[in-house]
């Protein structure tokens, strides 16, 4: 603990971000007005290449301020805030989780960067967060790229965590000049994923997140609703894009490392989009490391490239799963192509436990299964229990890998390096048969590891930016006791590959 302590104050002060200066070669304009259909001016900064002509456009829209660049050797705060898995190479001209202009403007290719309706430079307010609005006006944002002299007509869509959420509207809508999406990390529900995943409310997050943003001209406090609607009524469904209606190709990130956040989202995005054409990218680093990563950008490039370009560059033929299996946090076992998530070839198998007791919310029950040959572990896990209780408790499920007497760890959300395997939450009302799925992960169990299986009533992990998961945090059980007559835990296994 004391060594990861140590990084973490390194990282406050010297993160593993370097600030390039902006190319010679690349032009920039900035405030470009783009009308919405109800006649509320946007604006957006555009960086294209110098030579005239028309190329492909990316685009990104969010509230995190378009003009929020780094300066050369220093690097946006949040960077600091929240530990880098990786180093980083960026360009002054790179806002928080968006495309570097740089990058893309030297492979020929236009940047459009815009400020959301009521943030920052762009005018009107927004009514309410995640709404329906957003997926309108970034549809009428694509279009006018489009039109621009600068642009060959086609439109593709990148970006991180809420630069992401806002792709699932607008590609819901199917702009005709949208011709592809990168959509790296975002929610799809910000009920199940964010606000009560398992029905337990989240408390650290939320008002956090959106204590940072820009409020000035948005109608809602999102805490506030969060606090307000306790149950999956209208007011979170209506925040949820019909991922079904998603048709152009896509290039989804689903990561094991964001439990608290993107992980279950992007997984069930993938699952359920209609595209044709569209792949999924799992890793467990950081968010931000993995998409400015030297594979994560050649992933970027290539699909870019096919589908904005028009290149016969293999793409199409490209399996569509890239499945990384981690051995410990630090250690990747196997980077490989899969035909199907959850992949093929990997069996059920039921880890029964006996019964057991506890009193929430200080107590926790503990079962532990030793494996006796190597195998991955790949996929959800479903915990199923028969249990007694004489209060409404909320219940926290965790797997932890141990080794030789010491736990590995994992990459977590928001930068934690000391993160679970996968984890699931519950509000329990009543006694009776329930069932919790766990986040997906990939982790190898070597002869000897040990999977242990954690249920108690509070979260993991301290709210503490040096030693625990900040900003996460969730509500604890009240008092009562869980009594357990059946537990199972259901995997999917298989034995390791030969590549």
């Amino acid at each position: 603990m004391l060594d990861y302590v140590l990084k973490r104050l390194r990282g406050l002060f010297f993160p593993p971000v370097r600030i390039l200066p902006p190319p010679a070669g690349s032009l920039f304009e900035r405030d470009l007005e783009v009308p919405m259909r109800d006649g509320v001016r946007l604006r957006a900064n555009v960086f294209r290449p110098s030579a005239s002509g028309q190329y492909p456009v990316l685009v990104s829209l969010h509230p995190y301020g378009k003009d929020h660049l780094p300066r050369p050797g220093w690097p946006l705060p949040m960077f600091r805030l929240l530990r880098q898995t990786a180093p980083m190479q960026l360009s002054a001209w790179t806002g928080w989780e968006a495309p570097d202009p740089a990058y893309w403007t030297a492979r020929g290719y236009v940047v459009v960067n815009c400020d959301m309706r009521g943030f920052f430079r762009s005018e009107g307010q927004t009514e309410a967060m995640l709404s329906a609005q957003e997926g309108l006006d970034y549809y009428d944002l694509i279009e006018w790229a489009a039109r621009q002299p600068w642009s060959s007509g086609k439109v593709g869509l990148t970006g991180v965590s809420y630069l992401c959420i806002t792709q699932w509207r607008a590609a819901a809508l199917n702009p005709p000049a949208l011709a592809a999406i990168c959509a790296w990390e975002g929610f799809t529900s910000a009920y199940h994923d964010l606000a009560y995943p398992g029905g337990v409310r989240e408390d650290g997050f939320v008002p956090f997140w959106f204590g940072k943003l820009d409020k000035r001209r948005v109608k809602e406090n999102l805490r506030q609703v969060q606090l307000e609607h306790p149950e999956y009524d209208q007011s979170w469904k209506s925040r949820e894009p019909r991922l079904s209606d998603i048709r152009v190709p896509a290039l989804i990130c689903g990561s094991f490392s964001d439990h608290n956040l993107h992980s279950r989202g992007s997984f069930k995005a993938f699952e359920q989009v209609s595209s044709e054409y569209k792949w999924l990218y799992t890793h467990r680093t950081g968010k931000w490391a993995a998409y400015y990563s030297e594979d994560g950008l050649a992933w970027q490039t290539r699909f870019f490239d096919c589908f904005l370009k028009g290149q016969e560059n293999g793409m199409k033929q490209v399996p569509p799963v890239r499945l990384e299996v981690r051995d410990t946090g630090s250690t990747v076992h196997q980077v490989r192509p899969e035909s199907s998530w959850p992949p093929a070839g990997f069996e059920s198998r039921l880890l029964a436990f006996g019964p057991s007791s506890c009193d929430f919310p200080s107590g926790s029950i503990r079962y532990e299964h030793t494996f006796e040959e190597d195998l991955e572990v790949v996929g959800p896990m479903f915990l199923r229990v028969e249990l007694e209780t004489n209060a409404s408790l909320r219940l926290f499920v965790g797997v932890r890998k141990m080794r030789a007497g010491r736990e590995v760890f994992f990459e977590g959300s928001y930068g934690f390096g000391r993160d679970l395997v996968t984890r699931g939450f519950l509000r329990l009302e009543k006694s009776g048969s329930v069932r919790v799925e766990l986040l997906p992960s990939a982790t190898l169990f070597r002869r000897g590891d040990v999977l242990r299986l954690e249920l108690q009533g509070r979260y993991f992990f301290w709210r503490h930016p040096l030693l625990g998961q900040f900003p996460a945090g969730y509500e604890r059980s009240g008092p009562g006791l869980l009594k357990l007559q059946r537990t199972e835990l259901e995997i999917y296994t298989a034995r390791p590959q030969r590549l």
